[in-house]
């Protein structure tokens, strides 16, 4: 027994010995770090996680509204259509009404020019610049991304083991996730002796580093809500990434009721097939 409890002993004196580096290492990392993103985004409760989600089309309309007037003056939504906003519970005549809010290039005409027009239904959202130069030349030299699949391009590793468990909840909303902490971040204080460049702004929830070039995009009452809902920089990041969710995946909701109905049918095959088998064989001897 005394051997035993010597060598839990040796091993505590093994693992303090390393936890001290670590200590050290993280104490560095606030000061200085290395590892980006310096904080992990916290995992939100959507309406559309796991295998039953579904999207909240007040919260999309919402979130509309905020890429709307916030978003859209910097990013492009080039692959959504605006006939597509009738995911989010807009009539015919509501769509016809928000494109023709918007201007297309359009042509040749029979001048071989091309001319302007109110946009229809079946326009894609036009980009706030006609080039991605001129989108960088407008930017400090760095083109914002476009946002047709933000939701899905941009996320943080989740690492092991914490990625094997997502496949039996099935987490998918990573990207959600990191735009409403990347959102919300910008109100965080720097750590000592972090050195923040000029023109940029320090934010720990960003992939590529301590600071972008991005300043903070949201304040609270800068959008009205016709719904009562609170116009608070959090809610503003909730509904804009779920809309951007939408955006990248608008038919997760039949995506998820077709595996719900292939995984049923499975079961049932599989039971059929056992039952066959053991009609079968059960009249032969063994």
């Amino acid at each position: 027994m005394k051997t035993i409890l010597s060598g839990f002993a040796a091993l505590a004196f093994v693992f303090a010995g390393l936890a001290g580096p670590a200590v050290a290492a993280e104490d560095a990392h606030d000061a200085a770090p290395t590892h980006f993103p310096i904080k992990k985004p916290k995992e939100l409760d959507w309406s559309f996680a796991g295998p039953f989600g579904t999207y909240d089309k007040a919260q999309l309309q919402r979130g509309l509204k905020v890429y709307k007037e916030v978003c859209a003056a910097c990013h492009s939504l080039n692959m959504v259509s605006f006939r597509t906003l009738h995911d989010l519970g807009y009539s015919e005549a509501q769509i016809k009404a928000f494109a023709a809010e918007y201007t297309v290039q359009a042509g040749p005409d029979s001048s071989g020019d091309m001319f302007d027009r109110p946009a229809v239904a079946a326009d894609y959202f036009p980009a706030p610049f006609p080039n991605v130069e001129a989108a960088a030349a407008a930017n400090g030299g760095a083109a914002p991304p476009d946002f047709s699949l933000i939701a899905k391009a941009r996320a943080v590793e989740r690492g092991f083991p914490t990625f094997v468990f997502d496949v039996f909840t099935q987490y998918a909303e990573a990207g959600p996730d990191y735009i409403h902490a990347l959102l919300t971040g910008y109100e965080e204080t720097p750590p000592e002796g972090l050195d923040v460049p000029d023109g940029t702004y320090y934010n720990p929830y960003f992939i590529g580093s301590a600071s972008l070039a991005m300043a903070q995009p949201l304040f609270d009452d800068m959008v009205t809500y016709d719904d009562g809902s609170p116009q608070t920089v959090d809610q503003y990041a909730k509904d804009v990434a779920a809309f951007l969710m939408w955006a990248a995946e608008p038919h997760m909701e039949e995506r998820k009721k077709t595996g719900f109905r292939v995984i049923v049918f499975l079961l049932l095959f599989a039971g059929l097939v056992y039952l066959t088998k053991r009609k079968i064989w059960s009249r032969i001897e063994h």
